[in-house]
């Protein structure tokens, strides 16, 4: 006698949509977890590759900046040797300026300027001298007054500070257009 003749046709149909409901549930969830499987190693796998990428990228931005504090490094450093040199060049030219107006100041040294050859000497105006210790025999020249001389000097003085200035300036314009 078989198992189904036993049991009524009304319970025969509720256990076979039971047991499809429980063949449909279970395969259900076995689908389900292969796929939570299948979905968590290429989540996994996407997580790190992502990691990788954004590694990489730390790596070229490190990179990077160690590659501009460098070219920052040596731009201070040819400025710093530039502004020695030119800081140099202005207290020479000081020093030379403050030879110069002790000279003038003691008598050392006089300040002359040539003569206009088409005006005459004696006209009242300045007096023609010539060189201590021997004759001249080039152009008519007339000495200045020592106060007249000092401010030429200190206008000159003024004068190569400016170049000066001006030379580091241009060197400091260079060095910045040659770094870009």
């Amino acid at each position: 006698m078989r198992l189904g003749a036993l049991i009524p046709a009304p319970y025969r149909l509720l256990a076979k949509g039971v047991l499809l409901v429980v063949l449909v549930g279970g395969s259900a969830a076995i689908t389900w977890r292969v796929q939570d499987w299948r979905y968590g190693k290429q989540l996994a796998e996407q997580a790190g590759l992502h990691t990788e990428a954004l590694h990489q990228l730390a790596l070229a931005t490190v990179a990077q900046q160690r590659a501009e504090q460098d070219k920052r490094l040596a731009l201070e450093q040819r400025l710093a040797t530039s502004e020695q040199t030119h800081y140099r060049a202005l207290s020479d030219a000081q020093l030379d300026q403050g030879r110069l107006r002790d000279r003038l100041a003691t008598a050392d040294l006089r300040l002359s300027v040539l003569l206009d050859a088409t005006t005459g000497v004696g006209n009242g105006s300045l007096s023609a001298t010539t060189a201590t210790g021997g004759l001249v025999h080039g152009p008519t020249r007339a000495e200045l007054d020592p106060a007249h001389a000092q401010r030429i000097i200190g206008i000159t003085d003024s004068g190569d500070q400016g170049l000066i200035a001006l030379a580091a300036c241009q060197a400091y314009a260079r060095s910045v257009a040659d770094d870009k």
